[in-house]
């Protein structure tokens, strides 16, 4: 029996290749092992040496892992494109977010905003930036702890406007996800996967990664609110 490949990944693709490894086990007999963790403890893992096979993190995590020499060069297969979206607590007021000044004012009027670690908190600030309001809001934005989703800090009311990838978001309770972001703000992070320096089956970890770019991995990509990348 092959030796199973083993993982690492950040939260916003658990479900996901939770369910394409199980896909993949049944139709090649090989078992795929992935922990799920916050990407930035995921990177700094695998930059470590961590005995690892795969790694999928947001595209330019990868390409920083690729030029420290922890991922092999020309190995990275782009799998998905996740967008943000915008969740209040389920018993909470729901603010219009359909357009782009519609966000802007509720964000301004939200008492507490909840982001992540990563590209897309960083997006978000960049955002703010723009709209020349980060320093008005600099006393209520909350970023979530590494592993953390922002839905859970939004359901247990200590944030009331919270933003993270959708395929965080979608499969949580206590919170209702108010839609993606409204033209003009869309904030879409690419996760990639390559083969870990440290693998020793490297052709195994090409072969997984070919079927989870594969049109056969798509519907489960969509199915937990991402797309094909």
């Amino acid at each position: 029996m092959a030796a199973p490949i083993t993982g690492i990944s950040s939260m916003a693709t658990r479900q996901v290749l939770a369910e394409l490894a199980a896909a993949y086990r049944e139709r090649s007999g090989v078992a795929v092992e992935i922990e799920s963790v916050g990407g930035v403890d995921a990177a700094r893992r695998v930059a470590a040496g961590e005995a690892f096979d795969v790694v999928v993190l947001a595209s330019d995590a990868i390409a920083k892992l690729e030029a420290a020499g922890a991922v092999v060069a020309g190995s990275a297969a782009p799998l998905v494109r996740s967008p943000v979206a915008i969740a209040v607590r389920a018993d909470a007021r729901r603010p219009d977010v359909s357009t782009e000044d519609a966000l802007r004012q509720a964000v301004l009027d939200a008492r507490t905003i909840g982001y992540s670690t990563g590209p897309s908190g960083t997006a978000l600030l960049a955002l703010f930036e723009r709209w020349g309001v980060a320093e008005t809001l600099r006393e209520r934005v909350v970023q979530a702890s590494p592993g953390v989703p922002v839905g859970t800090l939004v359901a247990r009311g200590e944030v009331e406007l919270g933003f993270q990838q959708y395929s965080e978001l979608m499969h949580l309770a206590g919170i209702t996800v108010l839609g993606p972001m409204p033209p003009g703000t869309e904030i879409v992070t690419t996760f990639a996967g390559a083969v870990c320096t440290a693998s020793k089956q490297a052709d195994a970890v090409r072969a997984l990664l070919d079927f989870m770019r594969s049109p056969a991995a798509a519907d489960a990509k969509r199915r937990h609110g991402m797309e094909p990348a």
